[in-house]
């Protein structure tokens, strides 16, 4: 039987927002209302939170535990060596990632790759025309392993150029993307000081009245609030320009696109 599952990917290391995965937004780490929210899923298997074997990671590794998911440890650089290792500990098939700055990534699109992978047996779902930070990838593990093999860096934070631009996978666009989540003025991923502010005006808003809120209750707050979206709107150009500089394929000599 095929085994999905969901590998949120986090370290407590980071330049522009020190700790982010631990600052508190209502009492709790924002990485906890991440493990919160993707448990939510209906069609995963299993949540993994992948982080490195680094002494500062403990932490994450104590909030994993305290909330009953699954746990590896792996390279302190390479995302995709630590997301091999993950799939190969707790077999696999194929995975969504679930970055830790993307405290509303949402379960109902994470679903949606579920259900598009059982149907096509893609290598490669990414999201496209969606609010940055709602979805980023699905991941078939056999394709995983390939690009582990033909990769000739550690440097994988842009990871998604090994399946899209090698043209040795199939790869494909999320499917049936509802409209209400085509939201590109929206920012949903923390970097900066104004994106903590972002997620704590929405988050301390909807802890008082619920448990679990869905992306699609997000935005009709956020439509009724226009001003909660230009708290951290300014920076997304910045953003996908840092993105975009930090992109880079690079492979193996004995590798080519033709072979």
């Amino acid at each position: 039987m095929m085994k999905k599952a969901i590998f949120i990917t986090v370290r407590t290391g980071s330049s522009r927002l020190p700790q982010k995965a631990l600052m508190k937004i209502a009492g709790k780490p924002t990485i906890e209302h991440l493990i919160e929210r993707i448990k939510h899923s209906q069609k995963k298997d299993i949540v993994v939170l992948c982080t490195t074997e680094l002494k500062e990671d403990d932490v994450l590794v104590q909030i994993a535990q305290k909330n009953e998911i699954g746990i590896y440890r792996g390279s302190v650089k390479d995302k995709l060596e630590r997301w091999r290792g993950a799939a190969h500990t707790f077999e696999v098939d194929f995975f969504v990632t679930a970055d830790g700055d993307d405290l509303f990534c949402e379960p109902e699109l994470i679903d949606l790759a579920f259900s598009q992978y059982e149907k096509t047996d893609a290598d490669f779902i990414e999201g496209k025309d969606i609010i940055c930070g709602a979805f980023t990838y699905g991941i078939k593990t056999m394709a995983l392993e390939k690009v582990c093999e033909i990769k000739d860096t550690d440097d994988t934070e842009m990871m998604w150029v090994y399946f899209t631009q090698t043209g040795l996978f199939k790869t494909e666009t999320l499917h049936n993307i509802p409209l209400v989540f085509k939201r590109p003025e929206i920012r949903m991923t923390l970097d900066y000081e104004e994106d903590f502010r972002f997620f704590h005006t929405i988050i301390e808003q909807f802890i008082k009245v619920k448990s679990y809120y869905s992306l699609r209750d997000i935005l009709t707050f956020l439509d009724s609030h226009p001003d909660v979206v230009k708290i951290n709107q300014h920076l997304q150009q910045q953003f996908l320009s840092n993105q975009k500089a930090k992109t880079k394929l690079i492979l193996k000599k004995t590798f080519t696109k033709d072979a």
